[in-house]
């Protein structure tokens, strides 16, 4: 079986044409029209770098900030950039007064990355990490909901949890369960690094502490675009990561935050000067815009959960609910006994690269003891590409 041609929209993107395409939930990908406007402001910049940070950047950031917070429904006065949600994570757990004796709370499903700040954060503070597990594939949402309540005690501070989890594709009942722990008292701080444009976001309906996630995923914006969105009540006690000159500015209240977070150092703007471009054009690929978007990454990923499953004989499945853009199948264990860095490229996936020309996560989970198969569905991908992986996963499995 040859590789299958990408969907219609690829020729938007300056992919490969020669790799099937179906990891975009791990690094994101830029259409070519986006990174033209990156190429544009770069320029800029360095056509005249006192001009383009004095003066023109401070609008520009504005207009991106602007953008953004619409499309998230989120006050502008509490959103600030962060080149990626683990940086919103780090930040905001570093920030927290911890004593010994309280509780942090997170999932075994958290993006590893984002737990490794929690343990950090609370083994400096002699506190505690509550991880609640969860079963995969999950029997329903009401299943989630009733452990993680059941894990919160009156000492936990803080739960961190995922819109999407990264390795297992989890849709999460993230509004629900932002509603119910904060109405015990207990801050959320919600990862969203799959979050905009995967799943709908209303931050100001959500109400959570804090919120996090990244541009340059699902937005399709140039790499090292995230976002910090902390509520009104928050933003007093929460320090960035780099203390630069906001630190000592005589500001009080908004003015003092955006003093703080908006200027770090020298850095590049542009990827997040750019999530204007992004949101426009991918949106106008669609008739009726995100909206339109979102359906079709979540359609597309339930036709490929299938079609896997069935190439797989996987039988148990993730709710339909409980998927977005996003699918992860288990795999049969490995059976090696090589060394396995968290870095390292499993066996299966260099052979779907080397062999077949396919991109897919495949790696192992030591929080269950599993090996997975993640696929994303973007919007330059078709039904096509995962009968194509299938059938590859088919023959794999036969020699």
């Amino acid at each position: 079986m040859a590789a299958p041609a990408p969907g219609p929209l690829a020729r938007f993107w300056a992919l490969n044409p020669r790799i099937v395409h179906l990891n975009h939930g791990s690094f994101g990908a830029c259409p070519s029209a986006v990174l033209t406007t990156q190429q544009q402001l770069r320029l800029q910049l360095e056509l005249d770098p006192t001009g383009f940070f004095l003066d023109r950047c401070p609008t520009l950031w504005n207009e991106a900030l602007q953008a953004l917070a619409q499309f998230l429904n989120a006050p502008i006065e509490g959103l600030t950039f962060q080149p990626n949600a683990t940086a919103g994570v780090n930040t905001v757990v570093r920030s927290l007064a911890l004593r010994t004796g309280d509780e942090v709370l997170v999932l075994d499903h958290a993006y590893q990355a984002c737990r490794n700040a929690v343990a950090a954060a609370c083994s400096r503070a002699g506190a505690q990490v509550t991880v609640v597990t969860l079963p995969f594939p999950p029997e329903s949402e009401d299943d989630i909901i009733d452990r993680v309540l059941a894990a919160a005690s009156p000492r936990t501070r803080l739960a961190m949890f995922d819109t999407v989890t990264s390795p297992t594709a989890l849709r999460l009942p993230f509004e629900r369960l932002t509603a119910a722990l904060q109405a015990r008292g207990i801050d959320v701080l919600l990862d969203a690094a799959h979050g905009p444009g995967i799943v709908p976001l209303d931050l100001t309906a959500l109400g959570a502490a804090y919120v996090t996630g990244n541009c340059h995923k699902w937005l399709c914006t140039p790499k090292g675009s995230g976002f910090l969105y902390v509520r009104a009540d928050r933003r007093d006690a929460l320090e960035p990561l780099i203390v630069s000159h906001g630190y000592s500015a005589p500001l009080s209240g908004t003015d003092k935050f955006r003093a703080q977070f908006d200027w770090p150092g020298t850095q590049d703007p542009t990827p997040w000067l750019c999530i204007p471009a992004a949101l426009e054009h991918v949106a106008g690929h669609f008739e009726g815009g995100w909206p339109a978007v979102l359906a079709h990454g979540t359609t597309l990923a339930r036709e490929a959960r299938d079609l896997l499953a069935d190439a797989l004989e996987v039988k148990e499945r993730v709710p339909d609910s409980m998927l977005s853009a996003m699918a992860t199948l288990p795999l049969p264990p490995r059976t090696d006994t090589a060394s396995r860095s968290v870095m390292a490229t499993d066996p299966l996936a260099r052979e779907l690269i080397d062999r077949h020309g396919i991109r897919a996560m495949v790696f192992d989970w030591p929080a269950h003891n599993a090996r997975y198969l993640r696929v994303s569905a973007a919007p330059y991908n078709r039904l096509d590409e995962y009968r194509y992986l299938a059938e590859c996963l088919t023959r794999s499995a036969r020699r």
